[in-house]
């Protein structure tokens, strides 16, 4: 829904929407969920730039390993229809052409790394376009305590882009529906149809609150030995 509203709005008041993406795994998501919405005639056809030239290579892949594509994608793939191709797709792999984005008006969706706004060239384009009201920036998933994404979606209203101070004036929303983590209610249930557990445990994804939570039901459930590792610490394993 909230994939849909973002492209809608886009396409009625012209504006720009800037999506940090991991170029692995998410941004091929995003592609098919655009193309899904665009088949069903639930969203206008806006032009979307993925640049990210990591992105560009690993969306071709994805195309080409029939081995690992479900029977839905298959399906659509024989009926002639390309799920990673929604209509008004361009690539852009060289640095010139992304410099160029900056300078094109709305409406339009760029899409590009990093998923956390930490690094990429989504940096630059944050930089460009955070300061005008217009533009709406769509984060996809969970953002890391201490990241500029997470700083943002907190109500951020300045951030720092390559040591400078940039207003933040855009509009910001999230999207929490493409996590590619397992949420605690299914590392359990995971957990829990392993014949033999394993003899010890480390999280070492997550933030402090939520990590002691899990560790004590996994131990609640399971009895097993289970770790939140310091930074920098070291584990044995095996031996």
């Amino acid at each position: 829904v909230v994939l849909e509203e973002v492209l809608n709005s886009a396409y009625r008041e012209g504006r720009v929407v800037l999506v940090p993406s991991f170029a692995i795994g998410r941004t091929q998501e995003l592609l098919y969920f655009i193309s899904k919405l665009q088949r069903a005639g639930r969203i206008q056809r806006v032009p979307i730039f993925i640049d990210s030239p990591m992105a560009v290579s690993t969306t071709a892949l994805y195309d080409r390993s029939f081995d690992d594509q479900d029977k839905d994608f298959r399906k659509l793939v024989a009926e002639g229809i390309e799920p990673l191709e929604p209509e008004h797709l361009s690539m852009v792999r060289d640095r010139n052409g992304s410099k160029e984005l900056n300078k094109r008006p709305g409406p339009m969706m760029i899409i590009a790394g990093s998923g956390m706004a930490t690094g990429g060239r989504i940096v630059h384009h944050l930089k460009q376009r955070l300061g005008d009201p217009s533009t709406l920036v769509l984060f996809t998933g969970y953002q890391g305590e201490g990241t500029m994404g997470r700083d943002m979606i907190e109500g951020a209203t300045e951030v720092r882009i390559m040591g400078q101070p940039v207003e933040v004036r855009a509009e910001v929303r999230q999207m929490t529906s493409l996590s590619a983590h397992a949420d605690q209610g299914e590392i359990l249930r995971w957990l829990g149809t392993f014949r033999t557990l394993p003899k010890k445990i480390c999280l070492v994804h997550g933030e402090p609150g939520p990590q002691e939570v899990l560790a004590d039901k996994i131990r609640e459930q399971f009895g097993c030995d289970v770790s939140i590792p310091e930074h920098l610490s070291r584990v044995t394993i095996g031996g």
